[in-house]
């Protein structure tokens, strides 16, 4: 037996900001849109999600075709749903959000985006549909979460100094930390490992190089342990 529903149903997309970070700005991953509506303007990765796939699977999905971007976590932020947020039809949209290192991303556009490129978040604005409330949305849950889990870390390269950590932060959360104990602080938390290396080509004192060690963070949660900075 079949049945249908008696009701208009909305359609379903997938949006996705995706951040990066540079030396001194946060960049957020945006596509030229192809195809109208908002041709020519620029807009997050995404599009409608498939009857056989999820919003996770469409959501991978669209950022690989769109921009070539692919094996990155991505986790979900927010429904955005306002009835006029598409002038084609009613669209609903699930929200996803990404931090990744630029370095390793290089991006190109495909399918339906003419050009694929990064903006500074201070630039992404005036995007397509309502995508200016879904990087703004995106970015708070960023600040937010960035105080309270080491997602910080996915934006740095493997190795790093204490002063590309806190200028990571500082960035974030845009505002000033204090040198002395921001260090202090984050060494006595016990989740870095100093490395036998420090930086090359720089034309200052070359400062230690760390890594993020993530075993040791999934030991102390275990214990209790409560990542704030």
């Amino acid at each position: 037996m079949s049945f249908t529903y008696e009701y208009p149903r909305p359609a379903l997309t997938v949006d996705c900001v995706v951040f990066g970070l540079d030396e001194d700005d946060l960049k957020v991953l945006l596509v030229q849109r192809a195809g109208e509506p908002f041709r020519g303007s620029w807009a997050l990765p995404g599009g409608f999600v498939d009857m056989k796939e999820t919003t996770d699977e469409a959501a991978l999905r669209e950022l690989e075709e769109e921009t070539g971007v692919r094996n990155v976590y991505l986790e979900q932020l927010y429904t955005f749903s306002r009835v006029d947020r598409d002038p084609r039809e009613r669209v609903v949209s699930v929200a996803y959000y990404a931090l990744v290192k630029l370095s390793e991303h290089a991006v190109r556009a495909a399918t339906d985006a003419s050009d694929a490129a990064w903006f500074s978040v201070e630039e992404a604005t005036k995007l397509a549909f309502d995508h200016d409330e879904i990087v703004a949305t995106a970015r708070e849950r960023l600040r937010g979460k960035v105080r309270y889990q080491p997602i910080g870390f996915e934006l740095l390269p493997e190795k790093f100094t204490l002063t590309q950590l806190q200028r990571l932060y500082e960035i974030v959360l845009d505002t000033g930390l204090d040198k002395r104990n921001f260090r202090k602080k984050i060494l006595a938390m016990d989740l870095l490992r100093p490395l036998d290396e420090v930086e090359k080509g720089v034309a200052h004192r070359a400062a230690r190089l760390y890594r993020f060690d993530q075993r040791r963070y999934k030991q102390l949660v275990k214990r209790g342990f409560n990542f704030e900075l």
